[in-house]
């Protein structure tokens, strides 16, 4: 049973606390965190625009968001003068049962300064390494590289807030980064873009006054040529693409 007397200096712990948060709120330059979510938003548009589908990142269906893959990561952080330093900090060599086990963080510099760390970690006893075909006892350096390949991506994510665009999803992943089921395949087994997007996404070049070589041009991320070749799905990235530019615009 609590007496007064504890509630009481709980209440007095718990005051200096929330006068800090208060504190470093009131010490904000709102003007400068503007300027910052506005720069934040601005790269995140770039990254967009730039990376590749089914290259940079992949569509895992199921999922709200593309998932970042292994060259979007090192072109990202080639774009942003960023290096990368990784730490082993967790090892199970179990050579006698075939068990392997890595945890590796990444560490991000600008120069000599430390802007973010990222971690992954992968074991064999995962669903993908479970397979007849896979020996168990050459396994161990095909872990440490999925490790520190998931520990990158983990790190590139919290920069700039890209986790609000892409995700991580570790089960569908193999070791280049690229899907486990073929992406060419997915994107047989979707839908094309229906007539009415392909209507829409025709009235808003006009509306932007988009030429066809810039059309063509915003359209490679999506690895087609033309807006007929794009499924219901791409459509539907595209549609929002053009319609933000439209509200940019206004």
């Amino acid at each position: 049973m609590w007496r007064l007397s504890d509630m009481e200096n709980r209440v007095i712990e718990y005051q200096p606390i929330q006068n800090q948060n208060l504190a470093i709120i009131d010490n904000l330059n709102i003007n400068q965190v503007q300027a910052t979510m506005q720069k934040i938003t601005q790269f995140q548009k770039v990254i967009q625009q730039t990376l590749h589908q089914n290259h940079d990142f992949g569509v895992v269906p199921g999922s709200s968001k593309p998932t970042l893959l292994k060259p979007g990561a090192e072109k990202i952080l080639m774009l942003l003068g960023l290096t990368s330093e990784y730490e082993l900090i967790e090892k199970v060599q179990d050579y006698e049962n075939g068990f392997f086990a890595f945890t590796v963080r990444c560490k991000l510099y600008k120069q000599d300064q430390l802007i973010t760390e990222g971690l992954g970690h992968c074991n064999s006893k995962e669903r993908k390494y479970q397979s007849e075909k896979v020996d168990p006892f050459t396994i161990a350096n095909t872990c440490l590289k999925m490790a520190k390949k998931r520990a990158q991506i983990d790190a590139t994510l919290t920069v700039a807030s890209l986790s609000d665009i892409f995700t991580q999803d570790l089960e569908d992943m193999d070791l280049e980064g690229n899907s486990v089921s073929q992406q060419t395949n997915i994107k047989k087994e979707m839908k094309p873009a229906s007539k009415s997007q392909i209507a829409y996404i025709q009235s808003m070049q006009k509306k932007l006054n988009l030429s066809d070589e810039q059309l063509q041009s915003m359209l490679t991320k999506y690895n087609v040529d033309a807006i007929e070749k794009l499924n219901s799905s791409e459509a539907s990235q595209f549609i929002t693409e053009l319609q933000n530019m439209k509200v940019e615009g206004q």
